[in-house]
């Protein structure tokens, strides 16, 4: 085994209970030896919620996000692209990432290492949380791999406030900034909705509000003026969209996104250099018929095939 392959965890785990893998990601082909797999990018659930400040639960996304992708296979091509994602774009799914139930710096760095693992075989990352904690370790790995990255967060809460615990959903932006992991003159937040301090927010916000009432083509155009050529990483929290669309999640405030205005973004990002993304805080169990889990399953899979187009297809 190579050095990748043996190097997946950094802190002694092993996989809770409620982290045993039911199915891949749309039915991808399980990886382990990074170094050795032909895949552009590698999905990888992290069943973690020690972080959420609202409903638990979230450690059960990477399951439902899965398990709701199989409502996704069947199409081949997914409309409206008309390539196969699979003809032009190959994806592997790891499974989980380890770490000791109850010992959460087992999980930040065992989720580094894994992340890490994952760049130095030159591939990219599309992770399934699990709170949006899981995203800190991840932007370390991404920022020791490529520098400071540009930002697109979608978000009821712009997480960047400076109290909590050392493990904590809502600051997890505070500490990537102040570890100089984003660029934040190239970084925009998008779909906020609660309160936060205006006066030296690093990033640019455009509200839900504002969203809501100028679509998704001006939406585009501010992202796509602020992140510029830079090498960018996407942030989604399933709470970014409406209650009405994504009743699953343990922080749910009302006027989001629809699902059909966050499509519609993250298809527009073409030509965005996107190096990463996740989807976090989808919590199955305050779900309606997987409305939630589906909604992050449709949001991820869009990401790859805009990954696929950015590489000329159409």
């Amino acid at each position: 085994m190579s050095d990748i392959a043996t190097k997946t965890t950094s802190a002694d785990a092993a996989m809770p209970i409620y982290g045993s893998l039911g199915m891949t990601f749309m039915e991808f082909p399980i990886v382990s030896n990074f170094s050795e797999s032909d895949a552009d990018v590698v999905v990888s659930g992290v069943p973690f919620d020690m972080a959420t400040s609202g409903r638990p639960g979230t450690r059960f996304g990477p399951q439902g996000i899965r398990q709701a992708s199989v409502q996704l296979v069947w199409e081949g091509a997914r409309w409206p692209w008309q390539f196969a994602l699979n003809d032009h774009l190959k994806v592997a799914d790891s499974g989980n990432v380890l770490f000791k139930h109850g010992e959460p710096q087992t999980l930040v760095e065992n989720l580094e290492a894994h992340i890490s693992n994952i760049l130095d075989a030159d591939k990219s990352a599309l992770t399934l949380g699990g709170d949006h904690f899981i995203t800190l370790p991840v932007l370390r790995a991404y920022a020791k791999k490529h520098g400071p990255v540009a930002l697109v967060h979608f978000d009821a809460h712009t997480d960047t406030y400076s109290g909590g615990s050392k493990y904590d959903h809502g600051t997890l932006f505070h500490h990537a900034v102040n570890e100089g992991l984003l660029d934040t003159e190239h970084s925009i937040q998008v779909g906020i909705r609660t309160t936060y301090e205006l006066e030296n927010h690093p990033f640019e916000v455009l509200d839900a509000a504002w969203v809501n009432d100028h679509g998704p083509a001006a939406t585009l155009e501010r992202i796509k003026a602020r992140v510029g050529d830079k090498k960018t990483y996407m942030s989604f929290d399933i709470d970014g969209l409406d209650p009405a669309f994504a009743p699953g999640t343990g922080t749910p405030v009302a006027a989001g996104l629809t699902t059909d205005c966050a499509l519609k973004i993250i298809r527009g990002m073409q030509g965005v250099n996107l190096i990463g993304m996740d989807v976090v805080e989808v919590a199955p169990a305050y779900d309606h018929a997987e409305i939630t889990s589906l909604a992050g399953a449709t949001l991820a899979l869009e990401y790859l095939y805009v990954l696929a187009a950015n590489r000329g297809i159409k």
